[in-house]
């Protein structure tokens, strides 16, 4: 992430979240993961609010380096409002004193060298957030947002159209390969573990369980098909489908993604869990047709599985009517807008 995200995206993020800097207004937030994809939409949103709302948050951001982070992306990491920490969540964490707020999104799932090593991302995902929580309570943190993912519930049934908060599914804990899932359910349980032992008024976290998101910034060359996708198309190459094309996913655009995120972080339920993500879902097959429909391109799309009548279309659908209908959200960006906003933002990325 060397460029700034669209300052429209910016302007929306904080059009939908009016309540949570007039609440936290010079507040200090640490943001674990603040260079990651997810981290830096939020560093970067939280940045915009100090711009064009006076809201005059400091921002503490830890990073693993600190001299490549500047040299990747100095506009945003080189202002006065944000402090950059050399740090890393797997080890022991430097003194970084009292903050007010903090998001945790540390994460390794588009990391191909640490997701390749499953002790490695036990450390990171499931010590690393006890370490933060136990930062948080010696800095006198009020709200933390804990970043989860929706592999916490391993294989979606099909019978179901969409997992909700209170599926009682999990991955396999036999499989070392399924490191990443697991690992999120323990930093979950220490999360609603921590809260509950600092008592009321005192630590509270609250988790969101992310499933497929789009936007700007998302990585090219991780577990992401729409990124996947893009990069393909953008260097005139065919979109290849090693499968049949039909499992399913649905899409949360970055700026939708923000307003979500900050309004758990405001008002979401101590030592509760929300999904996080769109409502409307497409086949593998669909997206890879929507990419090239909204890159204006004729990239040809090389579907090579064959689909088995006998067995359904593997999901990965979250059901939101919990975070919806609690905290008043929505997904505002369609599909289509969302990939035509990535492609620019990438295509102008590019060209700078």
């Amino acid at each position: 992430m060397a460029r700034a995200y669209p300052a429209e995206d910016l302007d929306f993020v904080l059009a939908h979240t009016p309540a949570f800097f007039s609440r936290f207004g010079g507040a200090r937030v640490l943001v674990t993961g603040g260079t990651g994809f997810i981290g830096s939409w939020l560093v970067q949103a939280l940045q915009h609010a100090n711009d064009t709302l006076a809201a005059g948050l400091e921002l503490v951001v830890l990073t693993r380096d600190v001299a490549r982070t500047r040299a990747q992306a100095g506009a945003v990491f080189e202002r006065p409002d944000t402090q950059l920490i050399q740090a890393d969540v797997g080890r022991a964490l430097p003194p970084i004193g009292r903050f007010d707020l903090c998001i945790h999104a540390a994460t390794d799932v588009g990391d191909p060298g640490r997701a390749g090593d499953p002790l490695q991302q036990y450390a990171t995902i499931v010590d690393g957030t006890r370490r933060v929580l136990d930062l948080a309570l010696t800095a006198g943190t009020r709200r933390l947002l804990l970043v989860s993912s929706g592999a916490i519930y391993g294989p979606q049934p099909p019978t179901l159209d969409g997992i909700a908060e209170d599926y009682a599914g999990a991955p396999n804990p036999l499989a070392p390969a399924q490191a990443y899932g697991n690992s999120k359910r323990m930093a979950e349980w220490l999360a609603c573990a921590y809260t509950q032992q600092a008592g009321a008024g005192a630590l509270e976290a609250c988790i969101a369980r992310i499933f497929a998101v789009v936007g700007p910034g998302l990585p090219f060359d991780g577990p992401f098909a729409a990124g996947n996708f893009i990069r393909d198309t953008l260097a005139g190459r065919p979109i290849v489908i090693q499968g049949d094309g039909r499992p399913q996913r649905s899409f949360l655009y970055m700026s939708d993604l923000c307003i979500w995120l900050l309004r758990m972080l405001d008002v979401g339920r101590a030592g509760d869990a929300y999904n996080v993500g769109g409502q409307h879902a497409v086949s593998i097959a669909e997206l890879a047709h929507a990419v090239v429909a909204a890159a204006g391109t004729d990239t040809p799309i090389d579907i090579r599985g064959t689909a088995d009548p006998t067995k359904s279309a593997p999901r990965y659908l979250p059901d939101t009517r919990k975070a919806r209908s609690t905290l008043g959200l929505d997904d505002y960006t369609p599909l289509d807008l969302a990939l035509r906003k990535t492609l620019a933002w990438t295509r102008a990325a590019r060209a700078a």
